[in-house]
């Protein structure tokens, strides 16, 4: 891969994160769950969130494992 498309994967990557992040905070209702890990978003209540929050948390977690690889 080319520096200038690893750049871009990159960027498109920390836009991905930053997205994710936002959208379990909204889910969640605060960032404590940054803390807690995976196992703070079972204790929504609310169905639609929990399913919300987890779809988002898994986006993250995918994102973390590619930056890793990516280096």
């Amino acid at each position: 891969m080319a520096i200038a498309q690893i750049k871009n994967l990159q960027r498109r990557l920390a836009n991905l994160e930053e997205e994710a992040t936002e959208e379990v905070n909204r889910a969640c209702g605060h960032e404590l769950w940054q803390g807690l890990g995976f196992d703070a978003l079972d204790t929504l209540e609310d169905p639609d969130r929990r399913a919300r929050a987890n779809y988002y948390y898994g986006q993250l977690q995918t994102v973390r494992e590619l930056r890793d690889v990516l280096g």
